[in-house]
């Protein structure tokens, strides 16, 4: 087969014009016999270099019986680009071989029954991994269908899944469940999956948070299941759990993670705090007036400010917070739970850990007595976590920020997707958009 352009013979001599062509096309094993477009595409028409072929059934050298065309998708670039592969068959002399006739492959190239060229497969790969992007919209920028992209990018997302590698150094674990769907379990299963997610730090000493696995269910008994199956090795090595308040997670922490320190969720604990003080106000609001806040009302015009740190508020919204109080003698329940709760959040403020700790104690060891009924059962719920409320000061502020941002990413990639239909699908594709596909 003469190249087109050259003249040259399929064992081209190296000074071969075209190879210009293959080094663009950046293909070990083939090069390019023709570039043309066509009807608003790039076709590359390639071939592999002739050489003598034996039968994979019987190692006989075969005969050739032409070539035939193999139209594949490529990478995208100004315009699509297909691939035509001239690629060879071969038909087998030998009587006794039950193999008879068979086409040449090239791995590098694209797989056996694929029509996306592997290097496309990457491409899209990392386009879902790192460019939010979706299924369908790499099926209209390669001009094919979804389930054509899916098909070829599946297998290399069950591989790297698969590999157990991944969960090699974990050193700090978080757990949190999100719900994946809105319609009847019964068709589609539970509508919470339990994520567990990486938040060992680096060298530097920075949280890079990415997701190890996603399981059916809202429990300790999935949590502690998926702890059993990694193994002992893994269970060992994870010296920190961050967890949000939830006593399921907590009893698997204890049963399967027994060298690990449990981290209670700072961000949840102020939040607790902050509920605490709504409670309040809006008890007040009801003793005092009869009904729910209402514009005017002098505890509904303060809520959001009952919200923020005491160091964020402006001169003006010190004024109106002072007003609302001195209002009337029973708002005075409102400050004092608002009072606690700056105290609360000031622990994790504190530059000094040992500072920190020392009014985390001193929150643990007295809010429980506060004759306000929603402080005291606050304090009673620290009280009841209290080691892993005070491990956060012993564990450098280990925290359970890392999996909530895992979780937005989850958010937005689920969004893209207008949802998913597929829990299988749902957590590779989860698995990849947040780095858990990466050791």
């Amino acid at each position: 087969m003469l190249h087109p352009t050259s003249g040259c013979a399929d064992a081209r001599p190296a000074d071969c014009p075209c190879a210009r062509c293959d080094l663009l096309l950046g293909l070990d094993g083939v090069h390019v016999e023709h570039v043309e477009r066509r009807d608003g595409l790039l076709v590359v028409t390639v071939s592999t270099p002739a050489s003598p072929t034996g039968c994979p059934g019987c190692g006989v050298l075969v005969t050739s019986r032409g070539r035939r065309l193999r139209v594949l998708h490529d990478v995208p670039g100004v315009t699509r680009v297909r691939m035509v592969w001239r690629q060879r068959m071969w038909r087998c002399g030998e009587s006794g071989c039950p193999r008879k006739t068979f086409v040449e492959q090239v791995p590098s190239l694209v797989a056996p029954r694929g029509s996306i060229t592997k290097r496309a497969v990457a491409w899209a790969i990392g386009q879902l991994r790192r460019e939010h992007a979706t299924i369908q919209g790499l099926a209209r920028q390669l001009g094919t269908s979804w389930k054509t992209v899916w098909r070829a990018v599946e297998p290399e997302l069950v591989k790297l899944a698969a590999d157990e590698s991944r969960f090699e150094n974990v050193t700090s674990l978080g757990v949190d469940e999100h719900v994946w769907h809105h319609v009847d379990p019964r068709r589609r299963g539970p509508k919470e999956l339990t994520g567990m997610v990486d938040l060992t730090r680096d060298s530097q000493g920075k949280t890079r948070a990415r997701l190890l696995d996603l399981v059916p269910g809202r429990s300790g008994k999935a949590y502690a299941s998926w702890l059993g199956e990694r193994g002992e090795a893994f269970r060992q090595n994870v010296k920190v759990a961050a967890l949000d308040p939830f006593a399921g997670y907590k009893t698997a922490i204890d049963d399967k993670l027994e060298d690990a320190t449990a981290v209670l969720d700072a961000f949840h604990v102020v939040k607790l705090g902050t509920a605490a003080v709504d409670e309040v106000r809006r008890r007040v609001q009801q003793d005092t007036l009869g009904h729910r806040g209402r514009t005017g009302d002098p505890l509904y015009g303060i809520q959001t400010i009952l919200r923020a740190g005491a160091e964020n508020l402006t001169e003006k919204q010190r004024t109106r917070l002072a007003a609302a109080i001195e209002a009337d003698p029973a708002h005075d329940e409102v400050f004092v739970a608002w009072q606690c709760a700056q105290q609360l959040r000031s622990a994790y403020h504190q530059k000094d850990l040992a500072e920190g700790r020392r009014i985390a104690e001193k929150v643990v060891d007295t809010f429980h007595t506060c004759p306000i009924p929603e402080i005291a059962r606050l304090g009673r719920t620290l009280r009841r976590w209290r080691a892993a409320f005070l491990a956060y000061f012993t564990t450098g502020r280990s925290s359970n920020g890392g999996t909530e941002a895992v979780n937005g990413i989850i958010e937005l990639h689920r969004r893209l997707a207008r949802g998913f239909r597929n829990r299988d699908n749902y957590r590779l594709r989860m698995l990849l958009a947040a780095g858990g596909l990466t050791p």
